[in-house]
């Protein structure tokens, strides 16, 4: 007699359109779900990419009903809610502090290793007389220093150690040849470890100018192991994020396919079924339609969390776009967003006006998705004053609409 096989029901299934919606709530972009405070804005999205200063600003003040550059700041640099930290990707994000331990052990601490190791290559293969011992006691000399003063420029440290400032020539004989100061690594990796943090810029909200104060080493932060903290970064993705794919999620960590796979057997995300057969992940409470409560637009910054958090983008960016929107290492410029979509882009000119050009003509939204860019573009001219922004990494886009 055979026996009966279990029928297993079908797979959920999720639609690109149920993703879009996703994102005007989760991502707090529909303005019924703007949050009050930077935080709010950090959890949501996880973390938000800082390796542009301009960008942590830009992508918080979207998603807040009251946008306020101060309030960043505070976040940053007063309450220390926010953290900078070298971590997902080798990339700098600001990351709520509650979350920051989780962050380092899943993936911060293995970058500042790799960091540091490069960093002893490059300073004892390329500066003479320099050794491991010469460089931890320069490393300790600085720390002093920064703790005397509070806070400190580079510049302020080099006059108090000055093995900091030695340089090294890169690249010599390159077109590209440069000569850089020991400090600048020094500093980095520090920072990588958690050792300091960057503090108040020099300049304004867009400036990369830090001065550095002291912080809390990395190693010395009570820590869940690494693989329960890789769980617990992948089931915080999955909720801002999901459904998505494995190949998402390791792209967007930096991990390993094995530790990505593992981490996500220790969640209790589900198989999903996206567009076209792809294969997807989504938590148990995240299996249900979704629906666009209202029509959204938005003006996102470069390198923008929402526009950088999968690997696999045409269910919310059509290829054909790509050239115009990416530049040359794969980092996504300005974009103007309609109802969950990138629609076109959007750039700053010398004389404060914000420009935008839709790339999708009058069948993605028509006039309606043209009046909420415009009024979108006025929201950000608003705020923004009399700042003037030019993305770290500029786009071919940008470059044109900003001439």
């Amino acid at each position: 007699m055979n026996a009966t096989r279990p029928i297993r029901p079908p797979r959920p299934r999720i639609d690109s359109a149920g993703r879009r919606a996703r994102l005007g709530r989760r991502h707090l972009l529909a303005p019924a779900y703007r949050a009050a405070r930077t935080e709010e804005v950090a959890d949501a999205v996880v973390g938000l990419h800082a390796t542009d200063a301009a960008t942590v600003h830009l992508s918080a003040c979207a998603r807040l009903a009251e946008p306020d550059p101060g309030d960043v700041e505070r976040a940053l640099y007063d309450d220390l809610s926010l953290v900078r930290l070298l971590c997902m990707r080798r990339t700098l994000f600001a990351v709520g502090a509650e979350f920051v331990p989780v962050v380092a052990s899943s993936t911060g601490r293995a970058i500042a290793a790799r960091e540091r190791a490069g960093m002893v290559k490059w300073i004892t293969g390329g500066a003479p007389g320099w050794d491991e011992r010469r460089l931890a006691e320069a490393e300790v000399k600085t720390l002093a220093a920064l703790a005397a003063r509070g806070e400190a420029t580079a510049a302020d440290l080099a006059s108090d150690v000055p093995d900091l400032r030695t340089t090294i020539v890169q690249s010599p004989g390159k077109p590209y040849e440069a000569r850089v100061a020991v400090s600048s690594r020094v500093l980095r990796v520090l920072a990588a470890e958690g050792k300091v943090r960057r503090g108040r810029p020099r300049g304004g909200w867009t400036s990369s100018s830090f001065r550095w104060t002291p912080g809390a080493a990395f190693a010395d932060l009570p820590a869940p192991p690494a693989p329960e903290a890789r769980a617990a970064l992948a089931r915080r993705w999955l909720a801002a994020y999901g459904p998505a794919t494995v190949e998402d999620l390791k792209w967007w960590t930096g991990w390993t396919l094995t530790d990505t796979r593992r981490a996500v057997a220790a969640t209790d995300a589900v198989s999903v079924t996206l567009d076209n057969g792809v294969d997807g992940l989504a938590l148990p409470d995240d299996l249900g339609p979704v629906a666009a409560r209202e029509p959204w637009a938005a003006l996102l910054p470069s390198l923008d969390p929402t526009a950088m958090g999968w690997r696999a983008r045409d269910w919310y960016l059509d290829p054909a776009h790509v050239p115009l929107l990416f530049d040359r290492s794969g980092n996504i410029g300005p974009t103007v967003w309609w109802n969950g979509r990138i629609i076109g882009g959007w750039a700053q000119r010398a004389d404060g006006e914000i420009v935008w050009r839709l790339l999708t003509g009058e069948g993605e939204g028509g006039r309606e998705a043209a009046a909420a860019v415009a009024a979108e573009a006025a929201r950000l001219a608003g705020w923004v004053g009399d700042v003037r922004i030019t993305p770290r990494f500029r786009t071919p886009l940008e470059r044109e609409l900003s001439a």
